[in-house]
């Protein structure tokens, strides 16, 4: 992947151009120097000046009004934010027509940002002072008073808290009252820009020091660059937050969002000043200190699946080899490419105004659909880390509030039916939905702020019941042909070879998951495809590493979704490997297999299990002699050994067992539970303190021939109905 460059043979300016902006019709809005706005239309290749600007306003900044904003209210809210040298901001329309101008800082106003929600602006200046501004230009606050110039400043993702620079420094401060500011040393030199994706939520900060990093909002590094040659004047991260731009003296570079370069760009520039994103992601432009506006596209993306490769050759093509013959197709385009993705053995390609989805099988008849909008977007809150979707669900994380995920069955009339919302109580920065298997095994894995990794059934009685998997989840990734999830954890590689241990016997869960270590990864790893048996993660630099597991916990998956037990036994005799019958174990509890789940039990030498799933096939009450060999009761015993113990309930409510509230409750069998009761507490030598049975016990009579007939006759009654 790299950068295209495209620059005029004359520039169009006559002075160092300052700052650019894509307004929200994607055209390009630039001014500098020479008090002239500009307005770049990419389609046609016409440059059209659009104003004059008085000749006492040098630019700083320019930030248009937020895209997600706009749509539906465009008229009066398509503003322009201009931030100047004389101290002041103004608000422009798009005829550039200056709507109102603000005195805001004593000296320069170095930045200026709409914030993601458009209720407001920020400001920061040569003053040391960040102020919040209403969205018609009225004070609202002075967040920051210092002594040092602020150089640059951003908002955070919810709008909530401002990240700006203070000298070396990097500070993030809370809008809420009596909060602390986070501040950290960031560089050795004086810090010029820095920029904060919503998506992603990291920072990424350049300086006089020539370097550019990557940090998390707790100021950990993530990312150190190598030195350049001239300080660092431009950043920018891209909408969906998965890429960013660096710009230097004759530099530009593209740059993944944990840091490492795609592409170093040495066009005859200047410094670059400012450089801003096309809303799809796939365009940036950039000003230049000599009079120039540069624009970069990318080109170039790369993507694999099992023997296919796809590869962007420029704009409007698309270059896809089969790696086993060799065979090539070339894809042309009516339009620039926006996104592809390739997977389970489709194509599928965004441009402006269709979708084109190809089979593997057929490259020459795609299925092209219109967009109803007639043009894409990438929202700076909406990625690939906010929204997924498999065969049958959609899950996407709310916008607004980061704890809910809202989840959509997909129907079969091309419609969608919404299923009940998941809601975490902390926010949600990842989910994602496994692939494999059928909608009731549909699983969703969340990874909050702190971290931590969480899972929850789409459907079913376990529905919304998150259970934490693992902590310090950096990276992860399911398996594209069985529920096993890999994660990138603290130092280590995990795959969990069964994540549905958690809803069958989470005492299991050590036992079913297997660690590799992953310093030989590097620091902070991203695992990119988990397809079959292979593994293939990235490092910090860049580069692909493979890691291979296993190829037996694929079998037996396959083997228990068929419910083939016997063979699952036959092959775990034969690899005799611990983790492997710790997963026939749980699967064999969550299938309601006992025969398999004991002998399972006993070869991880879980004795305890063992005896227990015993004494559920045979159930033999204490000083009676009634066998009980009801599929219901063992079912509701194999609940209460997941920890199920609603669903246990249920099962022996819907098949006549009661318990004293229930035998209260309709009026049958109280004396049996009470019984019962009581030999159970003379058999341990206990008395009884419980209230509700105390009572009870002085007025029911207990007979303990009549309860037996009584419950012979039930037992008879259920043989009955099989």
């Amino acid at each position: 992947m790299r950068f295209k460059i495209s620059l005029e043979k004359e520039p169009k300016h006559t002075d160092v151009v300052c700052c650019v902006g894509w307004n929200n019709t994607e055209e390009v809005y630039s001014c500098g120097d020479d008090h002239v706005l500009k307005r770049w239309n990419l389609v046609t290749n016409e440059t059209v000046k659009v104003a004059d600007l008085p000749q006492e306003l040098y630019p700083t900044d320019l930030h248009w009004f937020p895209r997600a904003q706009v749509v539906g209210k465009k008229q009066g809210l398509d503003l322009l934010l201009i931030t100047s040298a004389d101290g002041k901001f103004h608000l422009i329309n798009r005829n550039g027509r200056i709507e109102k101008s603000v005195d805001a800082h004593k000296g320069a106003v170095l930045t200026g940002r709409w914030s993601f929600d458009g209720a407001g602006l920020l400001t920061a200046g040569e003053d040391g002072q960040v102020k919040i501004w209403s969205r018609s230009g009225m004070l609202r606050s002075t967040i920051i008073q210092s002594d040092t110039p602020i150089y640059s400043a951003a908002w955070g993702p919810d709008s909530n808290q401002v990240l700006h620079t203070l000298g070396k420094n990097l500070v993030i401060k809370h809008l809420a009252p009596n909060s602390k500011p986070n501040r950290w040393k960031a560089h050795d030199g004086l810090i010029l820009k820095v920029a904060w994706n919503p998506s992603n939520n990291l920072i990424v900060s350049g300086g006089e020091d020539c370097r550019y990093k990557v940090w998390d909002t707790y100021g950990r590094q993530l990312f150190n660059s190598i030195a350049h040659d001239y300080p660092i004047t431009a950043l920018s991260w891209s909408p969906g937050g998965d890429l960013f731009a660096v710009g230097s003296f004759n530099t530009l570079r593209l740059c993944d969002r944990v840091g490492w370069s795609y592409s170093l760009e040495k066009p005859n520039t200047g410094s670059i000043f400012n450089i801003a994103w096309s809303s799809d992601g796939t365009q940036v432009a950039g000003a230049c200190g000599n009079g120039h506006v540069i624009f970069a596209h990318i080109i170039e993306r790369r993507l694999e699946w099992k023997n296919y490769e796809a590869s962007m050759t420029s704009r409007k093509s698309i270059s896809v080899r089969d790696v086993s013959n060799e065979a090539r197709e070339q894809l042309e385009f009516p339009d620039r490419v926006i996104k592809l993705a390739l997977g389970y053995n489709h194509l599928v390609v965004v441009t402006p105004s269709q979708c084109h989805v190809y089979s593997t099988k057929n490259w020459n008849t795609p299925g092209i659909f219109n967009l109803r909008e007639g043009s894409v977007s990438m929202p700076e809150t909406l990625n690939l880390a906010s929204i997924s979707i498999s065969n049958d669900t959609i899950a996407v994380r709310d916008q607004l509030d980061s704890k809910t995920v809202h989840l959509f069955e997909v129907g079969s009339a091309r419609s969608l039916v919404d299923l009940p919302p998941l809601h975490h109580w902390v926010g949600v920065v990842e989910v994602t939905l496994n692939q494999a298997g059928s909608a009731l095994e549909r699983q969703i894995a969340v990874v909050d702020r702190n971290r931590d990794l969480y899972l929850a059934l789409v459907r079913g009685s376990l529905h919304k019941k998150l259970r934490k998997l693992a902590p310090m989840i950096q990276s992860l990734c399911w398996n594209t042909d069985t529920n096993i999830l890999a994660t990138v954890q603290d130092t280590n590689l995990t795959v969990w070879y069964y994540p549905m241990v958690l809803y069958a016997d989470s005492r299991l869960l050590k036992k079913t998951a297997h660690i590799k270590d992953s310093r030989h990864f590097g620091k902070s790893p991203t695992v990119m495809s988990f397809v079959g048996n292979h593994l293939r993660v990235r490092r910090m630099d860049g580069s692909l590493v493979n890691s291979v597991i296993s190829p037996y916990p694929t079998v037996l998956h396959g083997y228990t979704s068929a419910s083939r037990w016997d063979d699952a036994l036959r092959m775990c005799r034969f690899v005799r490997d611990h983790t492997l019958w710790a997963c026939l174990a749980a699967m064999a509890v969550y299938g309601r297999e006992l025969e398999t789940a004991e002998e399972a039990y006993a070869a991880i030498d879980e004795v305890d299990k063992v005896f227990y799933l015993q004494n559920v096939k045979v159930n033999r009450l204490r000083r009676y002699s009634h066998k009980i060999p009801i599929r219901a009761a063992q079912l509701a015993e194999m609940a209460l050994l997941s920890g199920n113990v609603s669903e246990a309930e249920n099962l022996l409510l819907q098949n006549g067992f009661v318990a004293l509230e229930l035998a209260t409750k309709h009026k049958t069998h109280v004396d049996t539970v009470l019984l019962y009761r009581k030999t159970f507490l003379e058999s341990f030598e206990k008395t009884e303190t419980n209230e509700k049975f105390l009572q009870f016990m002085n007025e029911v009579e207990l007979d303990p021939e009549k309860i037996n007939e009584k419950v012979e006759q039930e037992y008879e009654r259920e043989r009955e109905n099989g």
